[in-house]
């Protein structure tokens, strides 16, 4: 090869590089869409978001919306968007379930991968009852379960069926269901199980505990799991371990430990642990998100992701952090919004990438749910990769 000739091939590899470069860079950067803006088509505030991948690959979107203010309770209907393209173009918005003046809330989807079915758990409550009233048996109803499906992708709804005499105790006030997402169990005795992680509160003591419910059939019947063997904890997320034990990840409200609660399940939700602290998680008394990305068997790498505001004292700051020891290091973290955020629901997209849907706002978290979507190779800096 001439001199000239080698000048040339690398020249023209170092344009090949260069080229490609800011064009990869571009294509693994972030993608952001304000999916739902308070104060847009007829709901003042708009909250408690979550997010589901279908067996079909489609994402539907859930939140509450909400019509009298930011309040928990009073006239609160259950919103969906769909998206069938991964998240680059939605649906127009649909309500899944209109009460009139009550409350229909706290989303917890979760898709059955055998039969393709997507069973959505709510809780419901009068308007006017309000969570002190509840709590404290001065309400005029209570704090119901409810669930209803849909076998067509999300496009429809059955009529929200009450599930409450099967999934709360009659001396528990308070109940939420998720809010985030529920999962299917994959190993073991218990595979195929439909697993929703709830919370609520006792009459007597007023104290706060997680606990899941459970169906072996489908979802066609529900059945109340086991709850956490102290409080001060609520709402929660489940992830099935390598190992095939449960871990419970929870809101603390033990605040000498200003850390997410933990706990894990040996018996497919039935009993758990002692809860302990996990120093690595800061939370300011917040929701967050915890799903699974992958497992050794399948791909290489056990690993798990975790969302939240993550500090100690304020809703800021929304995180999205990376295990690969199945929840006892989180080595990764990347901020998404560093100003005012709350809850959030994450989700693996079918390519591989992964989606946050997150309140987040400028002024205050609750001004946006905000849908955004990002590889692991930005994730990790470049460190980790699964595109497909």
């Amino acid at each position: 090869m001439s001199r000239f000739s080698r000048i040339l091939k690398v020249s023209l590899a170092c344009i090949s590089i260069l080229s490609s470069g800011p064009a990869f860079a571009q294509s693994t950067m972030p993608q952001k869409t304000k999916l739902f803006v308070s104060g847009a088509d007829g709901y003042h505030t708009y909250r408690i978001p979550s997010l589901i991948v279908t067996k079909k690959g489609t994402l539907l979107a859930f939140c509450e919306g909400r019509k009298g203010g930011r309040s928990d309770s009073g006239n609160i209907d259950m919103i969906l968007k769909r998206s069938e393209d991964g998240g680059m173009t939605w649906s127009d918005r649909q309500i899944v379930w209109d009460d009139g003046a009550n409350t229909c809330g706290n989303p917890c989807p979760v898709v059955d991968r055998a039969t393709g079915t997507i069973r959505l758990l709510m809780t419901w409550n009068l308007g006017t009852d309000r969570e002190r009233a509840i709590i404290d048996l001065k309400s005029k109803d209570t704090r119901r379960v409810f669930v209803t499906s849909s076998t067509d992708d999300g496009k429809s709804w059955t009529k929200p069926e009450d599930i409450t005499a099967d999934t709360k105790k009659p001396d528990w006030t308070w109940y939420a269901t998720g809010p985030c997402t529920g999962i299917q169990l994959e190993k073991g005795p218990y595979k195929g199980r439909l697993l929703i992680p709830c919370d609520h509160i006792e009459a007597g003591t007023k104290k706060y505990y997680s606990h899941v419910i459970y169906s072996d059939d489908h979802g066609k019947t529900w059945k109340l799991g086991g709850s956490t063997p102290t409080d001060q904890v609520n709402e929660c997320q489940v992830v099935e371990l390598a190992d095939g034990k449960l871990m419970l990840n929870m809101r603390n409200y033990y605040r000498a430990k200003k850390n997410r609660a933990v706990s894990t399940s040996s018996d497919g939700g039935m009993t758990w642990s002692d809860i302990y602290r996990d120093g690595a998680l800061p939370e300011p008394r917040c929701q967050a998100s915890f799903i699974r990305y992958s497992l050794a068997s399948d791909d290489s790498k056990n690993r798990l992701l975790f969302s939240n505001p993550a500090h100690t004292d304020s809703r800021v700051n929304m995180t999205v952090k990376l295990s690969y020891d199945e929840g006892r290091t989180w080595p990764v973290a990347k901020t998404l919004h560093a100003g005012p955020a709350a809850y959030s629901c994450l989700a693996v997209l079918g390519d591989g990438r992964i989606a946050c849907l997150y309140e987040a706002g400028q002024n205050s978290p609750y001004e946006t749910i905000t849908f955004e979507r990002f590889s692991l190779r930005w994730l990790t800096d470049g460190k980790d990769d699964n595109a497909k």
